[in-house]
């Protein structure tokens, strides 16, 4: 106990959590509340001497500051120097963030104690985090509604200022609602040690380098073309396995920082005009090694948004190209951001040349020091700002990825191996019901994908190339899971005996055994545990309105899932397939589990479960009650973690699944699902593992869209390899899906042998729902490749990107020829236009617009080939750019490929969009040069519907060429001619490579579009 003059409290809370024992916890209490006021002391006492129990509610999650006993004397007071002090507060913090999301204080009798001990405690530490939670506490309490406590009066408060003046003042509520709000947006919250020292680790590594430098050697190595190998620079390729951790480490943090570098310099790689800022130092300190420091900021003039956790470079001086390099200048990192100011972090103790090496002292940075730390004033202090970049993402990918260490599949990750289990009993069974549904609803394939979901193996990786219904597989994936029960629970004569040298009478030992471990003579105690009303027992059906699915008795395990994709297009996808299809319970009935999808840029489509939605939802329901019943508003916070609380499968990003907002929950997940996976890098997909979890599904396929990685040296040491891939290739096993409901067989035909080993198959009847009335014309065929011989291609000045205008004329010709004869394709959500060059796309849109006028954009989706993966149409023209190119005054440069088209990915994606038919635009005599579309030309080429078209174009669309390739007339024709001559011939090929005039026939690629609603978004990189 603590001495005389002191005041001792121990705060305990119990909330909703379903992993702690409620008789553990009672004799915890006791313990607690004995060690505070002696064994003797009556509930009276205790409260009267500070022990304040908060409430119970159903489960019980224990915050116990027994630990901790705060000294409050009048000559000492916890300031930053107390450490005591400053435990208090976090504790505190916490302690109230848990009670705001299930337990209102003023409910409760010893709510105004409480909340006036925490605003004491608050206000006597000068740390600015701290005012924040105090001012925060009397928002939400009443504002200046107090209840004096321990001597904390308003005259000593106010004679505590006078004596330290140096103290800042309290923010106004408007500047405390902005910390609150930025305080959510930070990407990263430095609570776990782990976590914490990875951060300092990253900032001090990016926030010393030298911009000049990175922009130099950049320099050097494209003016000499040359493609480094990462020796220089002591770079290791990925590897299929790694020995340890350490090795792991060695190999993925120095590739990471080469992606932060690209990521860096690609900002002076932008087309847009950089524009400086002139802000004012206007308050600096210093801690860990870190000067924390306030600039000026309006947010009403400045033309760039910042946010938390961006990059800027901070100079004495402007500089523009060619002009001389400063001597002041140093990148900085936005923590905070409020209406009037900034709040950044920099690191002047030297710069850091190379990963695990020390700082090393630089001129430049000891300038900047001295320049913000100087007493002059704030005027004489200017420094000018340039926006480089967002670290929010990949910082969250440098944590996950110094955590490998604490991961639970740590060894399978490093291995690509899981430890065998003889024993049937982890296997989960599923009602019987739900699984002859399960059974007649999904494929083979898609069957074995589910059944070794619930084998509990803790990695599963499923393979769903285009149209195999991987989506689908998905949802049943999640009606299996959530509906699922233990093996050992269907046992009906208990687990196998047990044989031991008997030591006392069987009688004392089975007694013994009994009263030790009663699984071993019956079920397990917890197995018999059956659910009841508000414990577990009622599932919340919908993002709105909370219906309950009523549940079985023999349902007793409640899982949580967190269903995660690299970018918010393929998230919305998946939401909204659960918001429109739903998944299924035991009992067969459809229902919509409750869903919270969080982060950035929801789709409209899945507003109804977006977390700022259900939360302004939350907020007018609490604005009604407070108006009939009194009391207080929830603040934000309190509200978003009760949504994610109460949600049966949260949706996220990848990135987004490291913010705090999921770090802080009271529960984790019990299941990850990761979509997409193959496109993301592997430090992404370890960000949702960092949380903990039991099983990981990767859901993708390593011959679509890969990764995108800014850095070439990173992508040439295999940076972009995703997990999956390198799982797949280290011989982990892979459930792959087979059969295919999407593309006509002719367009299936190609992709399958290509990429999959001809392991496709078509469903039962997809041949007949895509065929289509067009079908009837060869060059408007499921597969036709027209070769623009006669096109040049064309790179616009200062930029990466390429075009070709022959090939735009020709596609809106062919567009134009073919919605006048089949107007239902006149529609964005029928037929769409693909190339994988941005500026290509913009050239199509261009032209559309002046030919169409506003409405464009209804009558064709015009994308690029990473904007489309995941999204289907009946037909896909995809434009393939590459071809001769147009020769510059005195220049004869020989073309050594076809850039990134070459990427057999991108083209299995972009053909693979279209379920009817893939019409291919290009000129074969350049894509050959690469091996993989050399196999698609002669595929075309061996089926006759390869087309030479030559100029004019329109031509090739005349009447007279179109008579010629109506198949089905040339047949009846062929056909009575045949019945005359006495007998019927075959066919023979109306397409003929070779100059028929000007046309010829040619080839039609296929395009992959998944289970999509409207149009397509734009994506990825297009630049060589």
């Amino acid at each position: 106990m603590a001495g005389e003059g002191t005041t001792t409290f121990v705060l305990k809370l119990q909330v909703s959590c379903a992993l702690a024992d409620r008789s553990n916890l009672y004799r915890q209490s006791v313990a607690v509340s004995t060690a505070a006021v002696g064994p003797t002391a009556t509930p009276q006492q205790r409260y009267q001497n500070g022990y304040i129990l908060v409430g119970t509610v159903s489960f019980h999650l224990m915050l116990d500051c027994r630990s901790f006993f705060f000294q409050a004397t009048p000559t000492r007071q916890p300031s930053d120097r107390n450490p005591q002090g400053n435990l208090a507060i976090e504790i505190l913090r916490d302690f109230y963030r848990l009670t705001a999301a299930v337990y209102t204080l003023e409910r409760h009798p010893c709510g105004s104690l409480v909340t006036e001990i925490i605003r004491d405690l608050c206000r006597s530490t000068a740390a600015a985090p701290h005012r924040t939670a105090t001012l925060n506490i009397q928002r939400r309490h009443g504002g200046e509604t107090r209840v004096q406590s321990d001597g904390a009066s308003r005259g000593e408060d106010r004679r505590r200022r006078r004596s330290n003046p140096g103290r800042p003042r309290r923010r106004s509520g408007f500047q405390v609602a902005e910390v609150l709000e930025q305080q959510q947006e930070m990407a990263v919250e430095r609570e776990n040690p782990q976590e914490e020292a990875s951060i300092i680790r990253f900032y001090k590594t990016v926030l010393g380098w030298d911009y000049f430098r990175l922009l130099k050697e950049s320099q050097k190595f494209n003016k000499n073309n040359k493609k480094n190998d990462g020796a220089e620079l002591g770079l290791k390729p990925v590897k299929d396995t790694y020995n340890d951790v350490d090795d792991y480490l060695a190999t993925f943090e120095p590739l990471l920082f080469e992606e932060v570098k690209a990521q860096i310099i690609q900002k002076k790689d932008d087309e847009e005009v950089q524009e400086w800022n002139l802000r004012l130092v206007t308050e600096c300190s210093e801690a860990d090694e870190f000067h924390l420091l306030s600039v000026t900021y309006d947010e009403n003039e400045e033309k760039e948004k910042i946010s938390p956790n961006d990059l800027m470079l901070f100079s004495r001086q402007q500089f523009n190209e060619g002009a001389k390099f400063p001597t002041t200048y140093a990148f900085a990192l936005v923590e905070h951001r409020q209406a009037i100011s900034l709040r950044l972090r920099m690191y002047l103790t030297g710069e850091i040349m190379h990963v695990n090496e020390d700082a090393v002292k630089s001129q430049r940075l000891l300038n900047m020091r001295s320049l913000i730390t100087s007493s002059v004033n704030e005027v004489d202090k200017p420094l000018y700002s340039l926006k480089i970049c967002s670290l929010s993402t990949i910082a969250r990918e440098y944590i996950a990825l110094r955590s490998i260490g604490s991961l639970p599949f740590k060894d399978l990750i490093l291995t690509a191996t899981e430890k065998v289990s003889g024993s049937q009993d982890q296997n989960w069974k599923i009602p019987g019901p739900l699984h002859e549904y399960i059974k007649e609803n999904h494929n083979v394939s898609q069957l074995e994908a589910i059944y070794e979901g619930l084998s509990r193996k803790p990695f599963v990786l499923i393979q769903g190339p285009p149209g195999t219904g991987k989506t689908q597989t998905i949802l049943g994936l999640l009606s299996a899971i959530l509906h699922a029960t233990p093996a050992r629970m269907h046992s009906k004569g208990g687990l196998r005996e047990i044989r031991r040298r008997p030591e006392l009478p069987f009688h004392e030992k089975l007694k013994n055994w009994g009263r030790a471990s009663p699984w071993l003579v019956g079920a397990n105690p917890r197995d018999n545990i059956m659910p009841v009303d508000g414990d577990g027992g009622f599932f919340p059906t919908t993002g709105n309105d909370l219906k309950p699915e009523v549940i079985n008795s023999s349902r007793k395990y409640r899982l949580r899932v967190l269903v995660c994709a690299p970018s918010n297009s393929a998230l919305d996808e998946i939401v909204l397939r659960l918001l429109n299809t739903g998944i299924r319970n035991e009992n067969v009935h459809a229902y919509t589990p409750k869903i919270v999808r969080i982060g950035l840029n929801a789709h409209h489509s899945i507003n109804s479960v977006a977390m700022d939605h259900l939360v302004e939802q939350k907020r007018d329901d609490s604005a009604a009650d407070k108006q009939k019943l009194g009391g207080t508003m929830k603040d934000k916070d309190s509200i978003r973690s009760a949504i994610l609380n109460e949600a049966v499968i949260v949706c996220s990003t990848l990135s987004f699944s490291g913010s705090s907002l999921l770090s802080k929950l009271n529960q984790g997940f019990d299941i990850v699902i990761i979509d997409e996976a193959a496109q993301a890098v592997e430090p992404a997909t370890l960000v949702p593992l960092v949380t903990g979890c039991k099983q990981v599904f990767l859901v993708g396929d390593p011959v679509q869209l890969p990764a995108t990685v800014i850095s070439t040296v990173a992508q040439s040491l295999g940076y972009g390899t995703s997990l999956f891939k390198r799982l797949q290739r280290a011989g982990y096993p892979v459930k792959m899906l087979k059969t295919q409901y999407r593309m006509h067989p002719q367009i299936r035909s190609f992709p399958s042998k290509e990429f999959y080993d001809e392991a496709l198959e078509d469903g039962p009847t997809v041949e007949d729902y895509t065929t289509r009335d067009w079908h009837k014309y060869s060059c408007f065929g499921p597969f036709c490749f027209f070769d623009i011989h006669e096109g040049l291609e064309s790179q616009p000045t200062g930029s990466g990107s390429w075009i070709n205008i022959d090939e735009v004329e020709f596609v809106l010709l062919l567009y134009h020829k073919l919605v006048s004869m089949y107007p239902e394709l006149k529609s964005s959500s029928q037929l769409a236009i693909i190339s994988p060059y941005r500026n290509q796309v913009k050239q199509f849109n261009e032209r559309f617009k002046e030919t169409f006028g506003a409405e464009s954009k209804k009558i064709v989706d015009i994308t690029t080939v990473d904007g489309c993966q995941g999204r289907e149409k009946d037909v896909a023209i995809f434009s393939c750019v590459r071809a001769k190119e147009k020769e510059k005054a005195g220049s004869k440069k020989e073309k050594k490929g076809i850039g990134f088209v070459a990427d057999y990915r991108r083209m299995n994606v972009a053909i693979t969009r279209a379920k009817s038919s893939v019409l291919v635009v290009g000129s074969a005599s350049t894509l050959r040069k690469d091996e993989h579309w050399n196999n698609l030309i002669e595929s075309a080429e061996n089926r006759g519907c390869l087309y030479k078209v030559s100029k004019p174009y329109a031509l090739f669309f005349s009447e007279e060429k179109l008579e010629l390739l109506n198949v089905r007339a040339n047949v009846k024709d062929m056909e009575a001619q045949a019945a005359e001559r006495g007998g019927i011939h075959d066919n023979e090929n109306m397409a003929v490579y070779g100059d028929t005039g000007d046309a010829d026939q040619g080839q039609a690629d296929d395009n992959d579009y998944g289970d999509g609603y409207g149009g397509m978004d734009d994506g990825g990189i297009e630049e060589d």
